[in-house]
């Protein structure tokens, strides 16, 4: 039975197993912490434990794990307001079946709920078991279906982005697990459906990098006027996409990708997208890409904080005794 050691308590003793102890404490605990065995082998050194590094005192309402945390809960809850009042404007969800507008609204119903819940300490659990099983289901039930039957590029693109809308909202779900989730869903909440989410992100860049090049075309048009070599950037950040698509797969370097990735999907929102509508644009596709672009550079910026605990310039996970499989917390 292992127990625990820290600046902050002398012992305590948990009747669990090593792997467990780093899930079941990440309500506990928020400080460098060695986990040793009764035998004095120590089994795993943890700086940050899964999400709760919160910028609250425990008695607060409101709980911030990150700012990506607050970006992807605010694009949320911003995607459900306009949505309720518009009735058709659903990115991140679109095409909804059949053109339902009572689906649309459910959808925007669900984005506003879970962006508000998400920051709030009591309904932080709920609200991202519902948004991640919401967006899981759209992918199983929607997105996968339709790529099997029509498998086209304007099939694909929005399976995909919904693919990296799961691995975001898989990831705050993992941070945000109450017990009961660790203890019926621990599969999805525990190291296993961490990787799945990463896996999950990785394939989704990997598809956005070849669409870069498949429809070269209309990416070149929306390179910025202003920069040189239209054509050159297309393929670079095509290619960039692909690059750090494979190295979240195998592992390599795959914080360092993340994040670039990341932040290559909010320059483009800042640098595309902004200034289109800002300029006052009224063509709704260019406000849904815009609302679209913006939810993804969240949910990879989500996806980029689960890496916290391993070293940037790690070749392997394996390298660093403190593995970044276990998705420490998120940075602030």
């Amino acid at each position: 039975m292992p127990y625990l050691k820290s600046s902050a308590f002398q012992y305590l003793i948990l009747p669990t197993t090593a792997s467990d102890v780093t899930f079941a404490t990440n309500s506990l605990f928020n400080f460098p912490i060695d986990i040793i065995s009764p035998a004095g082998q120590h089994l795993a050194y943890k700086r940050y434990l899964y999400p709760m590094n919160w910028n609250t005192k425990e008695d607060r309402a409101m709980r911030i794990a990150s700012v990506s945390h607050v970006v992807f809960a605010a694009i949320m809850i911003a995607i459900g307001i306009v949505g309720l009042i518009k009735g058709d404007f659903t990115p991140v969800w679109d095409p909804i079946p059949h053109d339902s507008h009572a689906l649309a609204y459910l959808c925007s119903f669900i984005s506003l709920t879970t962006g508000i819940g998400l920051l709030w300490q009591r309904t932080a659990a709920v609200a991202a078991r519902v948004l991640f099983s919401s967006l899981l289901l759209w992918l199983l039930l929607l997105r996968v279906p339709n790529i099997i039957l029509s498998p086209t590029f304007g099939v694909f693109w929005p399976g995909f982005e919904t693919a990296e809308m799961v691995a975001g909202s898989w990831v705050l779900y993992i941070w945000f697990a109450a017990d009961w989730d660790r203890q019926r869903l621990g599969f999805a909440t525990g190291k296993k459906g961490l990787r799945i989410a990463r896996v999950l992100y990785g394939v989704a860049l990997i598809f956005f990098g070849f669409a870069h090049f498949f429809d070269l075309k209309d990416t070149v048009s929306l390179v910025p006027g202003w920069l040189p070599w239209h054509v050159a950037w297309a393929y670079f950040t095509g290619g960039a996409f692909v690059a750090a698509g494979v190295a979240v797969l195998i592992d390599v370097y795959a914080r360092l990708a993340a994040a670039l990735s990341s932040l290559q999907m909010g320059m483009f929102t800042l640098l595309v997208w902004v200034p289109i509508v800002a300029a006052g644009s009224k063509d709704a596709f260019q406000w849904s890409e815009t609302f679209v672009s913006a939810a993804l550079t969240a949910g990879g910026w989500v996806v980029a904080n689960s890496y916290r605990g391993m070293p940037r310039f790690a070749v392997d996970k394996r390298q660093d005794g403190r593995s970044a499989e276990w998705g420490q917390g998120p940075a602030r």
